[in-house]
């Protein structure tokens, strides 16, 4: 009997899809655009910085990962890294393309600045929000071609105040 139990038990812990278990969200086309490898060039708070983006799927397709790492122009040991998870959120429209996106954004700056984001997919790009105690930060993702802007406001008292701004092209992933 025991065995039997334990078999049982065993069987609902493996997280196996079912039948009625509704299918995850979908990511949008704009957010999956971003996928592979960009460089370019910003400005984080006044500061000139370099940056890389790597953008690859997660989960069984159902989320991408990003990778940033940037350095300051002036003071190439002045780094900054952060990891976002990217996924698609809602249910599936009945018509027309997936729009909802979720984040989450982890850095160098460690646990206590990480955030769970939201947002939607617009013209060209997307826009996700990422709540901190002392102000939200509303991160636009904007592609054309080639080429990627993506900046950062951070919105407190219900002023917007520039906080990053990179120009990224396409580049050639390093071999891995």
């Amino acid at each position: 009997m025991r065995a039997l139990l334990a078999s049982v038990a065993l069987l609902g812990m493996t997280g196996t899809a079912r039948a009625e278990d509704q299918p995850p969200a979908p990511i949008p086309g704009s957010v999956k655009a971003l996928e592979g490898c960009w460089r370019g060039d910003g400005e984080v708070m006044g500061k000139p910085v370099e940056i890389t983006l790597s953008v690859k799927p997660a989960a069984l397709g159902t989320a991408l990962t990003v990778d940033a790492d940037s350095r300051a122009k002036a003071d190439p040991t002045d780094r900054y890294a952060a990891h976002l998870i990217l996924t698609g959120r809602g249910p599936a429209p009945k018509e027309g393309p997936a729009t909802g996106v979720s984040g989450f954004w982890a850095d160098s700056f460690g646990g206590d600045f990480t955030a769970v984001g939201k947002g939607e997919a617009v013209p060209g790009g997307f826009d996700i929000t990422y709540p901190y105690p002392d102000a939200a930060f509303v991160n636009r993702w904007r592609l054309d071609g080639g080429k990627l802007s993506w900046s950062i406001v951070a919105r407190a008292g219900g002023k917007d105040a520039p906080f990053a701004a990179y120009a990224l092209t396409r580049a050639a992933c390093p071999a891995e």
